[in-house]
């Protein structure tokens, strides 16, 4: 039997950035549909318009991606970074001037 070892290159991380107009009622139902759909597919919030989902593999990454594209809002702009884990690890978040710990990658392997 052989076992595939996963390393901080190939497990992803999805981030989606995101800014949605929410000047009429029907906008902002769009805006928030949208952001209830990422969190529906395991994103969490890091800012009000930036959502982040951690991802098993490169493949687990495009599926994501895919329902991302699927639910997309007719107005505003997305944008969707992906990085490897070890790219994530080197991310620096500040709470004021006090540095704050990015939470750590899931210690559970990731089946679907």
């Amino acid at each position: 039997m052989s076992y595939c070892c996963f390393n901080a290159y190939k497990i992803m991380w999805i981030f989606c950035l995101f800014d949605l107009p929410t000047n009429t009622k029907s906008q902002r139902k769009r805006a928030s549909d949208f952001r209830k759909s990422l969190v529906e597919d395991g994103f969490s919030m890091m800012q009000y318009s930036v959502y982040y989902r951690h991802c098993g593999s490169l493949e687990a990454c495009e599926k994501h991606v895919k329902v991302i594209k699927r639910i997309i809002p007719t107005e505003g702009k997305i944008s969707i970074l992906k990085f490897t884990d070890k790219q994530f690890e080197n991310i620096e978040t500040f709470l004021g001037r006090k540095l704050e710990k990015m939470p750590a990658s899931p210690k559970q392997l990731e089946l679907f």
